[in-house]
């Protein structure tokens, strides 16, 4: 079988970095082809090459032989390349239907009823069911991801590039998007899928190309390796994919969440009743499906929502309804659950994102005016102590890749020493190295005497990291377990709400 697409010696610099250096791949047709590889190692970067969005500094690309020249994602999408980003490229206000064909050719002679019904069809074919009339706000987030896979199919597409599909998905949804990968696959359509997670790579792609910092390691069938092969392939050195951590030895009540109400948008109630405590030197897990109240809790907990009802102490202070500011003085420190919009300021530089939560305090401000040489070093120490991939302090936000973004926030937080530290998916879409990296430096701060407060989707994180859980459904807290002696049956009934089987399986 003849490569569907080839690339060669693929080279793309960007200013003090080499993102693509002499990049060497073939992918062959109706496979699913991952690209893996460490945050910043180059794989959006070659993506966005092949998509038209970057022009490749040197190198050439073959479509089925024949050298093609892309330079526009219209040029792509003319060729049979499609793209879907992380970050979803839709119009909430606009219907499924209006998305799709957005920007294509007709004009004022556009057929919504036609083009709805040949969305019904591509559907039904893909097993992308989605109603073409429903308004892409409505949608949940593995709808709106079939919404922009129809709209590469849609439009032609033979390759499909899928920039870390499942960042953004639960479990539930990614096990949905890999069914609809298999068929899409058997109707001859080939996807290059970009990720970081080795459990979902074993598990859907056919052959696995491996980037490290700009260069392709090395590309291996999926059926031949291991986690433990990629994961090494990927960073450079063995990676511990098991984490190792002492027992914990729980101290005073920081955290004190009582019987607990908060509403969201149009006064319905998104937290309903909920008590918990966090101990010092413990990480209280909160497992549960996205969306059941948890982004709510956190908000309440960290002054960004009112609490309607309940009472929430921190440090044994009195914390119901404080400002941010307020509760930061107690102590408390939060990794948000978007670092790009609630974590960092993007436009910003990394020196200025680093004294976001203290720029107003000596020797940071005198007389209301920051100053230079206190900001450069602590810049230089942080950029040095939590091992930030940059050029400099002056590189923006922005520019850094997600990993490094997490770390910034991460070294801003935990520089404060806090008493309380409440981290929100702190690796979401993070890659092997990174996500152990955090890993290490949540349960150091635990074995310093933190109480840290985790929310996540991903139950492997929850459990391999928690000394109690917390299950939360529809914004109760259905249970607390001990990690040593969790089920993990009974913590997934409970995550669906089935609390009555849940006690039936104990």
């Amino acid at each position: 079988m003849k490569p569907i697409l080839s690339l060669r010696g693929i080279v793309k610099e960007f200013p003090g970095v080499l993102a693509n250096d002499h990049i060497d791949l073939d992918v062959y047709p109706g496979e699913v082809h991952a690209l893996l590889g460490e945050n910043g190692a180059g794989k959006s970067t070659l993506m966005n090459i092949l998509y038209g969005l970057y022009g490749a500094d040197a190198g050439h690309i073959f479509l089925e032989g024949r050298e093609v020249i892309i330079d526009s994602p219209r040029q792509a999408i003319r060729l049979g390349i499609g793209m879907v980003h992380q970050h979803f490229m839709l119009i909430p206000a606009l219907t499924v239907a209006e998305n799709i064909i957005l920007g294509m050719a007709g004009g004022i002679h556009l057929n919504l009823r036609e083009a709805a019904r040949k969305i019904r069809v591509a559907g039904d074919q893909y097993g992308l069911k989605v109603n073409p009339e429903a308004r892409v706000a409505t949608l949940s987030v593995g709808q709106q991801q079939r919404v922009e896979i129809l709209k590469a199919l849609y439009r032609g597409a033979r390759i499909l590039i899928l920039d870390e599909p499942t960042a953004v998905l639960t479990p539930q949804e990614t096990q949905e998007l890999f069914i609809i990968l298999k068929r899409l696959t058997a109707e001859g359509v080939t996807v290059i899928f970009i990720s970081h997670k080795l459990n979902e790579v074993m598990a859907i792609s056919r052959r696995v190309s491996v980037l490290r910092r700009g260069r392709l390691v090395k590309t291996v069938f999926t059926e031949v390796t291991s986690p433990e092969e990629l994961a090494r392939l990927m960073v450079g050195r063995e990676v511990n994919l098991h984490l190792d951590k002492q027992s914990s030895r729980p101290g005073m009540p920081v955290l004190e969440v009582e019987d607990l109400h908060v509403q969201k948008e149009q006064n319905l109630p998104a937290v309903r009743g909920i008590s918990f405590t966090v101990r010092a030197g413990e990480i209280f897990g909160l497992a549960g499906v996205d969306g059941n109240g948890q982004s709510e809790l956190i908000k309440a907990i960290t002054g960004l929502l009112p609490v309607s009802k309940g009472r929430i102490k921190v440090c044994g202070q009195e914390a119901t309804n404080l400002p941010p500011r307020k509760l930061l003085d107690l102590g408390l420190a939060h990794i948000p659950e978007d670092r790009q919009r609630q974590g960092l300021v993007l436009d910003m530089n990394l020196k200025e994102n680093l004294i976001l939560e203290y720029f107003y305090q000596p020797p940071f401000t005198r007389h209301h005016f920051l100053q230079a040489k206190p900001m450069q070093e602590l810049a230089n120490r942080l950029i040095k102590a939590y091992d930030i991939r940059t050029p400099n302090s002056e590189v923006p936000a922005v520019n850094l890749s997600g990993g490094n973004q997490q770390k910034v926030i991460l070294a801003r937080v935990l520089y404060r020493q806090p008493k309380l530290l409440i981290a929100v998916h702190p690796t979401r879409g993070l890659d092997v190295g990174a996500t152990e990296y955090i890993h290490r430096n949540l349960i150091a701060e635990r074995d310093k005497g933190c109480a840290v407060l985790l929310v996540s989707t991903e139950l492997d994180e929850i459990l391999n990291l928690s000394d109690r859980i917390g299950i939360i459904y529809e914004g109760v807290l259905m249970d607390i377990v001990d990690t040593t002696n969790a089920d993990i049956t009974n913590i997934g009934l409970l995550m669906a709400g089935r609390k009555q089987k849940a006690e039936e399986a104990v």
